[in-house]
């Protein structure tokens, strides 16, 4: 999703098959300029709108801890590449919970920034007020370190803060939770969250108060009202974004049989049906519904209301606490196919993940242990203000070492050995 000079930059997705761009994205122009090879680039939902790479054009990802299951989604392939050892460390896009839920079901550290942390110039765009680049490791340092590279001021980037990164490595090397008042949000582990992912939360909570933490628990009421919300921006943005698609400048071209003089919309509405996904279609149909005139402000007005409310949740809840927790994911890995032909259940996988986005507060999911009835990993979300992404290194930090420490080495040490075919 992040253009590579010399590199194919496909989205997940035929319209862009074989696209190579001439230009680099600003985090990767980063990552070179760090010395940090591009060893290649991994499988995703068709521009980022999944949870579980099955809406890939070229086939779904598979979670490293059971071949049958899925890695999450939409960055599903960056977390298994990760997760595998396949690479040491990635980077993917947030958008709802693209890098934090397939942190949490396959064992890995995934990070979405504060929005406008780290630039989105070169980031081919899914939701533009939501996308967010960031790291994907196997460990908190690892995160912190790959964030310092690729984040920071970008004056190509209109959306970019102008604002120096606090020091997150720092943090991770002096963390300590003595003192730190830990909020658990009543709205984000209640019906639908798996016994195994309650139970092994409720262990880093517990770990936490141990550690010299203050833990609460706070509502943010508005938070039910987030995925509703969501759902209605993120196709709108979408929906806009993915215009420029048009078979006019770059991508597929689609010819029509028979027709000798095809018109420019007819090209591009033939390319159009041959290239986008199912998935893609149905939200570019949701969000131009969302935007028509006799909606607008009932649908697409209403949703940037809540938002609204949203962000104010969040900042009642940072008056009174200096971090958020709860769950990453409401389940593990889900098998292939499970959600596939139901959308709602499909979309509820990032139902604990979606509020950042739409608050523009940073995150973080770190491996929180294996959940009793299926064995697979489960993830610890921690929420900060705007800004305030050292606290997530912070308390990632604290709790990582902690249950390393419990475990006896890391959970990614605990993962089958998978048998591989020649």
């Amino acid at each position: 999703v992040m253009a590579t000079r010399g590199i194919p930059t496909t989205c997940g997705s035929a319209i862009l098959a074989g696209w190579v761009p001439p230009y680099d994205a600003t985090v990767v122009t980063r990552l070179r300029a760090a010395g940090l090879p591009i060893l290649g680039k991994t499988n995703m939902d068709e521009f980022a709108m999944g949870s579980s790479t099955e809406h890939s054009a070229y086939g779904p990802t598979h979670n490293p801890w059971d071949l049958g299951r899925i890695p999450g989604g939409s960055g599903g392939g960056s977390a298994a590449a990760v997760a595998a050892y396949e690479a040491p460390l990635a980077v993917g896009t947030d958008t709802g919970g693209s890098i934090r839920q397939p942190g949490a079901v396959t064992g890995t550290v995934g990070v979405k920034p504060t929005y406008g942390g780290v630039s989105r110039y070169g980031l081919v765009a899914l939701a533009s007020s939501l996308d967010q680049a960031g790291p994907v490791t196997r460990t908190v340092l690892d995160a912190a370190m790959l964030h310092e590279v690729i984040g920071g001021y970008d004056p190509m980037d209109s959306t970019s803060l102008d604002a120096p990164l606090p020091p997150l490595v720092e943090a991770v090397r002096d963390a300590d939770v003595t003192g730190l008042r830990v909020g658990v949000v009543r709205e984000l582990g209640g019906d639908g969250y798996q016994a195994g992912v309650r139970a092994r939360f409720d262990e880093v909570v517990a770990l936490l108060s141990d550690a010299g933490a203050t833990v609460v628990e706070v509502s943010c009421p508005h938070f039910d009202y987030a995925f509703a919300a969501y759902y209605l921006i993120l196709p709108s943005e979408a929906s806009s974004n993915l215009a420029r698609f048009d078979a006019m400048r770059y991508g597929m071209r689609v010819g029509l049989d028979g027709v000798a003089d095809p018109s420019a919309e007819q090209v591009m509405a033939a390319t159009r049906e041959a290239g986008f996904g199912d998935e893609v279609k149905r939200r570019i149909i949701l969000g131009t519904y969302a935007l028509s005139s006799g909606y607008y402000d009932a649908y697409y007005g209403s949703a940037q209301k809540v938002r609204t409310l949203i962000q104010r949740d969040f900042a009642a809840a940072f008056e009174q606490v200096d971090v958020l927790v709860s769950p990453t994911a409401p389940t593990t890995a889900f098998r292939f196919g499970q959600k596939l032909d139901d959308p709602v259940a499909m979309y509820l996988s990032d139902v604990a993940t979606i509020p950042a986005n739409l608050a523009g507060v940073p995150g973080i999911s770190v491996p929180s242990g294996l959940a009793e009835e299926d064995g697979l990993p489960t993830g610890v979300q921690v929420l900060a203000p705007a800004q305030a992404d050292d606290r997530l290194y912070c308390v990632g930090a604290v709790v990582e070492a902690m249950l390393v420490e419990r475990w006896g080495g890391p959970l990614l040490d605990r993962a089958p050995q998978l048998e591989l075919s020649a």
